[in-house]
């Protein structure tokens, strides 16, 4: 098979950098033919970093045949116009997070994407650590029985670093206009993570503000969710934390999952000790044993997740055949998620989910 031909729209989102690094090295799978960014400078700097060819004009990557996907990794507010110029022009689509954050957008993205039949994914970095894999896979085998309550933590600290939020290049992450919120930038990883254990949920309360900064629209977040069948969710998300361990509990009937070390914070600023755990169980059948680790590594630094999207994407660019790693659908039930935890913070009431169109 000839490698798959790569082309990028934007740099803005820093997680395209990881994958490009480590794209450039599969020479024998996958090519990275020509880039475009909005930031000129931008994009010349990194399709040269990464051997690429910058084009001026989006036209020039979406009308080359050499050129089969396009990883779209432009400010969130860009998104639904890449991807239906993207998908007009019949390219596979791999997108950064979240989706949109409008609805409007949505629904845009959704009828492109569909009308043109084209391939399309969202890299949610979550779905590939292999301690998450690992967790999903004990759930719906039914090791800890039905699940009542699951408890995910995603935090960053950026909002302690001027260098983020004053740099021209990132500083779109802190802007309403272009990204929303703190919140749904990053907590729809953790809404993400959720969805894909439990589904879609039917409701949420919520409370999303400034708490600590007043750099960013907010800064800390908390949504309680219901699921079909009673189970309840917790989804903790800061961009003000220094440090953590805890990441993630599971609850079960018939025992319970606990995830250390699973985000920045937890892999940053405290390396975790050379003994560290990352996934343990308690089974209630077996309580003499207690907390039972599992063989799952702790990654050296939270980097190494981020590194670790391009290898199952270009796996699946691939393969025709294989499903898309986050179908549609649930990318936007996360947006549903993040959007709904919103109003509830602002109305102060629950929020049914999925959010009326």
């Amino acid at each position: 098979m000839a490698p798959i031909g790569v082309g990028v729209l934007s740099f803005a989102h820093g997680h395209v950098n990881a994958y490009c690094t480590e794209m450039r090295n599969w020479t024998d799978e996958v090519k990275l033919v020509a880039a475009w960014d909005a930031n000129q400078t931008r994009g010349k700097r990194q399709a040269e970093a990464f051997g690429m060819q910058y084009r001026a004009a989006i036209e020039d990557v979406l009308s080359d045949p050499a050129i089969e996907a396009v990883f779209i990794a432009s400010e969130t507010s860009e998104h639904a116009n890449l991807i239906e110029a993207a998908a007009a022009a019949g390219k596979t689509i791999i997108v950064q997070k979240p989706l949109a954050f409008r609805l409007d957008d949505c629904a845009r993205i959704q009828r492109a994407v569909e009308a043109a039949g084209i391939r399309f994914t969202v890299a949610y970095q979550m779905r590939h650590d292999p301690a998450n894999q690992k967790m999903r896979e004990l759930v719906q085998g039914g090791e800890i029985g039905r699940v009542g309550l699951l408890r995910r933590r995603h935090c960053i600290g950026v909002l302690f670093s001027e260098g983020f939020y004053t740099n021209p290049e990132t500083q779109w992450h802190v802007k309403a206009e272009t990204n929303f919120g703190m919140f749904m930038d990053d907590a729809c990883h953790a809404a993400d993570f959720i969805y894909w254990m439990l589904g879609m949920p039917v409701s949420v309360m919520a409370e999303i503000d400034n708490v600590l900064t007043d750099i960013a629209p907010d800064d800390t977040g908390v949504a309680l969710y219901r699921h079909q069948g009673g189970a309840m969710s917790i989804l903790i998300n800061s961009s003000v934390t220094h440090a953590a361990v805890n990441t993630t509990e599971i609850y079960g009937e018939k025992g319970v999952i606990i995830q250390d070390y699973g985000d920045g914070p937890s892999c940053g600023a405290v390396a975790p000790p050379p003994d560290a755990v990352g996934v343990k169980i308690f089974r209630a059948s077996e309580p003499e044993k207690g907390f039972q680790p599992l063989d799952v590594p702790v990654p050296p630094g939270h980097g190494a997740r981020i590194h670790g999207v391009a290898r199952p994407m270009v796996n699946w660019l691939k393969d025709e055949s294989a499903p898309p790693p986050c179908p549609l659908e649930e990318a936007l039930g996360s947006v549903h998620m993040c959007l709904g935890a919103y109003e509830s913070a602002g109305t102060g009431c629950r929020v049914a989910l999925p959010l009326a169109q």
